[in-house]
């Protein structure tokens, strides 16, 4: 079985209704995924994605030399031709043993896999809104992005008013906590609520010792990223309860296989539509460790581009046992949202960070930059009545004039407090 076609194809999926509302000034990017359509040369075809500006690693461009004329299940482990292609060669591959892709990965362990809801920073109303959807759709945890710009607590308030019993929150804050000495006394106030499950990378997961400080006086499990320290610092300093893994298929392997001899959970993170929530499905289903709900961040987009989508009930979904992936690609979404670029533009905007005291100050970075710029300024750790507004650019001189002297550097201003509801 030889790669005989190796097709690419763009497409741009609108992100829901609620959503795009918040993710468009952050990861309008999100919204481009690279099908790769892959074609042996008896006939079979297998499908894989790419979410193109993000996945852990893109299809390379010289992927028809790489692959073509070349035996499939000799490339299938090659985690440089990236997700899309290496998921549609086992996909492929698998179908042509007429097996599900959990087959050639291992020995089955579990014929169900937990998955968990995932958004961004929002404020208060945004997130309970966020997890309002997941009851609905079947969740029992979200995974949030928790950040030191918003009232935490009045957020996950309003979240206990909208979930049932049972539903957990982990809270991923990217280092933006900056140090154990800002960390440990804001997450300790945490500990009040049942909901909050883990935290994620509350300061920089370079600074060992500080995290070893969180670990051992905060009463929650804190889950790191592998790799960042090196895994064998992680395990001998002891500074992480379980790890986030996102990686290809052998990568995922040889990590996994440490996490199971050091009895450390965790859980897969790889973003994508329905296609890529399958192949993490047959990931979960023989990593024995992947006890975690898994993050695909499926929810964000509008369409699965499978059909029927993946059910979830009770915070798990089941592993599919028809050949391949196990799941029908949808051909009409295909072609509906089939583009001919690859990159989207972040409307322009400023940040708007409003305390309760009056005090404001707008800044000009994107988001990403926010999370080094907001501790570097010396800006405090989730305080009661804090948030942070989107200021869109509405074409006015005074958007202009404003954007001119934030650029330079942050405004600070005393403001009346405004009266927006914002979901």
């Amino acid at each position: 079985m030889k790669v005989k076609q190796i097709e690419r194809i763009y497409l741009d999926v609108p992100f829901t209704s609620h959503t795009g509302k918040h993710i468009q000034y952050w990861l309008p990017e999100w919204r481009i995924f690279q099908i790769c359509k892959l074609t042996l040369d008896n006939g079979q075809v297998g499908w894989g994605e790419t979410l193109h500006n993000y996945t852990w690693s893109q299809v390379p461009e010289d992927i028809e030399k790489r692959a073509v004329g070349r035996p499939a299940a000799e490339l299938m482990w090659d985690d440089s031709l990236g997700a899309g292609a290496q998921m549609a060669l086992f996909d492929a591959v698998a179908k042509a043993q007429g097996v599900p892709v959990y087959r050639l990965l291992g020995a089955k362990v579990r014929d169900w896999c937990p998955i968990s809801w995932w958004n961004i920073d929002m404020p208060a109303r945004g997130w309970a809104e966020e997890c309002r959807q997941a009851v609905k759709a079947g969740y029992m945890s979200a995974k949030l992005k928790a950040r030191p710009w918003f009232d935490l607590h009045a957020g996950v308030r309003a979240i206990r008013r909208v979930v049932p019993a049972g539903f957990h929150l982990d809270l991923d804050y990217n280092g933006t906590l900056g140090n154990s000495a800002n960390a440990v006394p804001h997450l300790k106030e945490l500990e009040a609520y049942e909901q909050v499950a883990m935290i994620e990378s509350p300061i920089p997961q370079n600074d060992v010792a500080g995290n070893r400080q969180i670990r051992t006086r905060f009463n929650r499990p804190l889950a790191m990223h592998y790799g960042s320290p090196p895994i064998m610092t992680a395990l001998a300093e002891d500074v992480t309860d379980g790890f986030v893994l996102c990686a290809g298929a052998s990568r995922l392997l040889r990590q996994a296989a440490i996490c199971e001899e050091a009895n450390k959970p965790f859980w897969l993170q790889l973003v994508g539509s329905g296609i890529t929530t399958a192949w993490a499905a047959h990931m979960g289903a023989v990593l024995s460790q992947a006890r975690w709900p898994a993050i695909t961040c499926m929810n964000v987009w509008r369409h699965p581009l499978i059909t029927p989508g993946h059910e979830i009930r009770g915070g798990f979904y089941r592993v599919p046992e028809t050949p391949g992936l196990g799941v029908k690609i949808n051909q009409a979404a295909l072609q509906r949202y089939r583009v001919d670029y690859d990159t989207v533009e972040t409307p322009r905007h400023l940040y708007r960070y409003v305390r309760a005291s009056g005090e404001v100050t707008y800044y000009a970075c994107g988001r990403q930059e926010l999370h080094q710029v907001y501790p570097s300024d010396a800006q405090p750790i989730s305080e009661k009545g804090s948030t942070l507004e989107v200021v869109p650019d509405d074409g006015s001189m005074a958007f202009q004039k404003l954007h001119r002297e934030t650029v330079q550097a942050p405004v600070r201003r005393v403001e009346r407090r405004r009266k927006k509801k914002e979901a």
